[in-house]
């Protein structure tokens, strides 16, 4: 009811109404897109699949709500961790939603990689565009600069020749964004919540709307591209 009244507060222009409710089937009813943020938190010393146990059972709850009360075309962005793990296991109990409608979280990878980057060229953040991830949303994750471009001095480049650092692309660049949570929960002893929420925004607005020229990273059901396996939830651009 707090966080009600908070949302009430911020007299949000676009939020017409909140319907409070602790029932999967009453919150999903018609949706057409769903935020899975509710998950076990992730604390200091933990990594995400030490999550998972806890988290099958929600997310088999959710996946057999949307299931039955969404949609047919909601688009489902899953949030709480293990990100990739829970969006495979809500899909696979949402049988009548396309697998392609279930996706995990990396925008926040690619937020943190992309204002890494910024900060190491001197530029504006919106500056930077088309850095990857691959992979899983964890510290086995592959932060990926080789196509990114940043504008620069009138002109767009490329960001590895703007850089002229191939040891720091390689190795600063891509621990610093692998470890970046782990790094937000030690310093404030809670995981990611204003940059996450952010990146849950930046990810359902590019789903809905399109990107432009501008690549955007999203972990989806793998249909075997790049060599990957087939029917793994992995960040692909």
């Amino acid at each position: 009811e707090g966080v009600v009244m908070e949302l009430a507060d911020c007299a949000l222009p676009l939020l017409v109404g909140v319907l409070p409710t602790a029932s999967p089937e009453e919150a999903f009813k018609d949706v057409a897109a769903a935020f899975l943020v509710g998950a076990m938190p992730r604390r200091e010393g933990m990594e995400r699949k030490d999550l998972l146990s806890a988290n099958v059972r929600i997310f088999k709850e959710q996946g057999q709500a949307l299931d039955k009360v969404a949609r047919k075309d909601v688009k489902v962005l899953v949030v709480g961790n293990p990100a990739n793990t829970n969006a495979f296991i809500c899909s696979k109990y949402a049988p009548s939603i396309p697998k392609e409608n279930f996706t995990a979280m990396t925008r926040l990878d690619q937020n943190r990689a992309q204002s890494q980057l910024a900060a190491k060229l001197g530029v504006p953040v919106q500056d930077v565009k088309n850095v990857v991830i691959w992979g899983n949303h964890s510290s086995t994750q592959f932060p990926d600069a080789s196509n990114a471009k940043v504008k620069k001095g009138g002109s767009e480049q490329s960001v590895p020749a703007a850089i002229n650092d191939e040891e720091f692309l390689k190795t600063t660049f891509v621990s610093t964004v692998q470890k970046r949570g782990a790094a937000v929960i030690a310093a404030r002893k809670m995981s990611s919540a204003l940059s996450a929420a952010k990146a849950a925004s930046d990810h359902m607005r590019d789903w809905f709307l399109g990107t432009g020229d501008r690549w955007v990273s999203m972990g989806v059901i793998s249909d075997g591209s790049y060599g990957t396996p087939r029917d793994v939830v992995f960040s692909f651009p």
